[in-house]
């Protein structure tokens, strides 16, 4: 409920002390009914209507939430008997207040579970986007950028739970995780990435102390990018700008990548912020944390490297955070892009003449991406795109990518070099970055 009235991120709830305090069979239970009606609330909610007395009813939060409940148990699970699940969504509804709703509710649910299979062509955007439940809206607008295959890989990738992936500090950390039993395999990208296959990593010495971050690979590429793309990698007194710096997982690897250097790590957030200065505790004599607003940033040439990962929509992220596509509508775009166009230019005006700026997102939308960087370029002359492809080899060469994943990622370069992350076409979450040159 709390997610549905827009009050907090499902991943938050997820992993907080209510949830933690639960058996872990309970809490694996809970984790995959929240994901689960969220993941596919779209559809749901279309098969639940024709069920309905008065399909155009409108229901009560509390009385819809117990019947996406119910019907997510009865069509996507097949380990709960089905009176359990209805049983429940019914006591629900009582308890949540609605006593008179409660005989509806078990009404609509044993209809449902009587129903024949669902059946619905996706052969058009708007079929793609009610078999696999995404807002119609975004399929349509991925088709026509992307086509209609790679819109249904991003949709399938979205309905999918990612694997949990995690950064480890070296060989006598992966040693420790096995003698804890968790079982690990490489990165399909990156080799300090970790896909976890087995064993609860979150519960180890080594997780606990530091020395592993839950991150994915896409993410932890972007801060690879960034950091080989700063130049006079061995200049004493780099100075670098990580603009949108929390959580900090690509602050950290800037800083693992650049021992030297200086890093003022920004955050608007009070409560990120917070998080972000904790989380850089053991870098604190060289990572400087600053409570302020990029967009609002008064430096003026005086980094030698700026990351901008800009907040954004989210859309490259719908598998973790399912609830973002009921909650984005398209006017949100245009606010994304005014802010980011902003937080671009400030992080260009702070880099020194010669100095790089990378610009990402976590977004599929060309209004977040292309679009900013093209517009950006525009006002500022004296800047230039470059193209990506440098530093994928930089990348390869020192065994910091795979073979595979450097041959991947040169496919996924755009015609201005630019790097483009589609679901579904590689292993990560969505994931856009470019790189500008201030010159000299």
């Amino acid at each position: 409920m709390a997610v549905e009235h827009g009050r907090a991120h499902c991943d938050d709830l997820l992993r907080a002390r209510a949830v933690d305090a639960l058996s872990p069979a309970d809490c694996n239970l809970a984790t995959m009914l929240v994901l689960g009606v969220l993941r596919w609330q779209v559809q749901m909610d279309a098969r639940l209507k024709n069920l309905l007395k008065k399909p155009g009813a409108k229901l009560d939060p509390e009385v819809l939430t117990a019947l996406r409940l119910g019907a997510f148990q009865l069509l996507f699970l097949d380990r709960i008997p089905a009176h359990a699940a209805i049983g429940e969504s019914v006591e629900l509804a009582r308890q949540s207040g609605h006593r008179f709703a409660s005989g509806m509710v078990n009404a609509v649910l044993r209809r449902l579970g009587k129903a024949p299979p669902f059946s619905f062509p996706s052969e058009t955007p708007a079929g793609l986007a009610l078999v696999l439940a995404h807002p119609a809206w975004m399929v349509e607008r991925w088709s026509v950028f992307y086509g209609l295959e790679a819109a249904r890989a991003i949709c399938l990738h979205g309905q999918t739970q990612p694997p949990l992936t995690v950064r480890i500090e070296g060989p006598a950390v992966a040693a420790e995780l096995e003698q804890a039993g968790v079982r690990l395999e490489p990165g399909s990208l990156l080799a300090a990435a970790r896909t976890v296959v087995s064993g609860a990593v979150v519960a180890t010495a080594a997780f606990r102390e530091g020395h592993i971050r839950v991150q994915d690979e896409g993410s932890q590429l972007i801060g690879e990018l960034a950091a080989s793309a700063i130049e006079d990698p061995n200049q004493k007194a780099l100075r670098i700008l990580d603009a949108c710096a929390a959580p900090g997982g690509k602050t950290l690897i800037l800083a693992e990548r650049h021992r030297e250097a200086h890093i003022a790590a920004c955050e608007a957030n009070p409560r990120r912020f917070a998080e972000l200065c904790k989380r850089l505790v053991a870098h604190a004599g060289r990572v400087e944390c600053l409570l302020v607003d990029a967009a609002a940033l008064q430096k003026e040439s005086t980094f030698d490297f700026a990351l901008v990962d800009a907040p954004c929509s989210g859309t490259g992220t719908l598998g973790r955070n399912p609830e973002i596509r009921h909650r984005l509508r398209p006017a949100d775009l245009k606010r994304q892009a005014d802010r980011q166009r902003a937080i671009l230019t400030t992080s260009l005006r702070a880099v020194r003449r010669g100095g790089h700026v990378a610009y990402s997102t976590c977004s599929l939308e060309p209004e977040e991406n292309e679009q900013v960087v093209t517009t950006v370029l525009a006002e500022n002359r004296d800047c230039r795109q470059v193209s990506l492809a440098h530093s994928i080899e930089l990348l390869s060469r020192d065994g910091i990518l795979t073979p595979s994943g450097a041959e991947q990622l040169q496919k996924c370069l755009t015609r201005e070099g630019a790097l483009r992350l589609l679901p579904g076409a590689v292993p990560t979450d969505g994931f856009f970055v470019a790189l500008i040159e201030k010159a000299v």
